[in-house]
């Protein structure tokens, strides 16, 4: 395993706004067929369900259950019977207190901890997450066995006043969740105002571009894609522009650890690439003990030689420090999971003793 200096990441192939929207027509959400079909077998009482499907009520998180359900379908026709598979919307924390920021409501599994309750206490068989929310300590007797394949990794720049970011009229204001994509913003461009507390599923935080209160906001452009609204992208930052959040892309899926019947189903779902990249992504928040108060993005790949590239940085949440690392090795479990961790360690080394403390 190497240091890299001055790397060139394996990049996604970037696409046009315009291209997306084409290309999403082939990718339907289906998330109205979803709440009416859920609201029918909740109704009908005359199937017991093979699978029940924990997800959260968002519908970009029903979107994904849905392409969940559509593959375990599709590998398993027996369950492509009705009532054969049943979604269960579940409402987390976070979905609860939408009106303080993220970093202020502290702790944790935000997102996953009622899903992970109702996974342990058999009322779900799997339960579908966004990997970049799930904390990178399950709960006991919980197996993560399963990513589906990785959507794009890069954030979308949404804005009806400006092009760009390098666009934006000094003293705008960019509306964001992530703490994450505040830093890299104003580290960048630190003439601009970022409103932290943008918060609500993608509808609501385009509701709230569309009224007026920022003039522009960052989506991931994996969510936008899934949910089949790439027209509204006005362009694609680039990996160096704008380093994407662990995981993000990805979808992952739980089990109970002692249920071989939902392990296997999942097993035969599983795309290898991405969990391996997820693993050396999420060795690294580990080793920096991440949490929604810390900013950190990492992004692991394979390049043209079938290597492993992994890229992280930590940053103050003001833009003013951040901190960057990039190595290269195999692209193999073990390999990529020290590759992750050494990169966190090193990180945690240059930003010296308090560092975190003070975010």
């Amino acid at each position: 395993m190497a240091t890299v200096a001055g790397m060139r990441l394996c990049l996604p192939y970037a696409k046009t706004p315009a291209a997306l929207k084409h290309n999403a027509k082939k990718q339907r959400s289906m998330v109205t067929t979803a709440s009416i079909a859920v609201e029918q077998q909740a109704q009908s009482g005359t199937k017991v369900a093979l699978v029940r499907i924990g997800t959260r009520g968002s519908p970009l998180a029903l979107a994904q259950a849905y392409e969940t359900r559509d593959k375990l379908i599709a590998y398993h026709p027996e369950l492509g019977e009705e009532g054969s598979i049943e979604i269960v919307i579940i409402k987390t924390t976070g979905d609860k207190i939408l009106s303080q920021p993220l970093a202020d409501i502290g702790g944790k599994g935000l997102f996953t901890k009622e899903i992970d309750e109702a996974l342990l206490n058999n009322e779900i068989d799997i339960a579908v997450h966004s990997m970049k929310d799930v904390p990178t300590y399950l709960p006991d007797k919980i197996i993560l066995p399963c990513n589906l394949p990785r959507e794009d990794v890069q954030d979308a720049f949404i804005s009806s006043t400006a092009a760009s970011l390098s666009e934006l009229p000094s003293g705008s204001f960019v509306g964001t969740a992530s703490l994450r994509r505040k830093s890299q913003l104003l580290h960048r461009y630190p003439y601009l105002n970022v409103l932290d507390n943008f918060r609500g599923n993608v509808q609501t935080r385009l509701r709230k571009l569309n009224e007026g209160q920022v003039q522009a906001t960052l989506l991931a452009l994996a969510g936008l894609k899934r949910l089949d609204m790439t027209e509204t992208v006005t362009s694609i930052l680039s990996i160096e522009e704008m380093l994407p959040a662990v995981a993000q892309g990805a979808i992952g899926i739980a089990c109970r650890s002692d249920d071989e019947k939902m392990a296997s189903y999942l097993a035969s779902l599983n795309h290898e690439e991405t969990r391996l990249a997820v693993a050396c992504e999420r060795a690294f928040l580990r080793a920096l003990d991440g949490s929604c108060r810390t900013p950190i993005a990492g992004y692991a790949c394979r390049d043209e030689n079938g290597d492993c590239i992994f890229r992280g940085l930590v940053a103050s949440t003001d833009g003013k420090t951040v901190l960057e690392t990039s190595t290269k090795g195999l692209y193999a479990l073990e390999d990529m999971v020290i590759m992750g961790k050494e990169a966190g360690k090193e990180l945690l080394s240059r930003a010296g003793p308090g560092f975190f403390d003070s975010l």
